[in-house]
């Protein structure tokens, strides 16, 4: 079997990143959550997996989503946004779920106010990705697909 092949990945995105390219575009920039998807598509395409993505601006939504993705998907990109400093729920839930995961960031939390230095998901992923804007979503996808095929494809079903 070609390992190259055939990992599904699911990007997982918390509130206000629908409004990217509008939403302080001096901090984010002026690259909506489209443009972004697009260029993981395009990424996954040449790497031979295959993405699905979900934006949320409602927590249990998200849980609902990671709970889901137990068994149909090999690993998660999760951008948990304002979730990321308050959401036990969803902590929980990517644990559930036992696939391995890549935390992304578009700007650095570590450079930005103190609430947002603290992650409810860092000590459970297998990465974090901070800083780069859009393109940490891209250096998510590759990450996560060579940890896969480096520690075998254990979310699949």
């Amino acid at each position: 079997m070609n390992r190259k092949r055939g990992l599904r990945i699911l990007f997982l995105d918390g509130p206000n990143l629908n409004v990217l390219g509008d939403r302080e575009p001096s901090m984010y920039g002026r690259e909506t959550l489209a443009d972004i998807r697009g260029a993981v598509t395009a990424a996954a395409r040449s790497e031979g997996a295959t993405v699905a993505f979900f934006q949320s601006n409602h927590e249990g939504e998200i849980v609902e989503r990671l709970q889901s993705a137990k068994r149909r998907f090999d690993g998660v990109v999760i951008n948990p946004a304002a979730y990321t400093h308050t959401s036990v729920a969803i902590r929980d839930a990517l644990l559930y779920s036992g696939l391995p995961a890549i935390e992304v960031h578009l700007t650095n939390p570590a450079r930005r106010e103190e609430f947002r230095k603290v992650s409810l998901v860092e000590d459970v992923v297998v990465g974090r990705i901070c800083g780069v804007g859009g393109y940490g979503y891209t250096l998510a996808l590759l990450a996560l697909l060579r940890h896969l095929r480096r520690e075998g494809a254990r979310g699949q079903a």
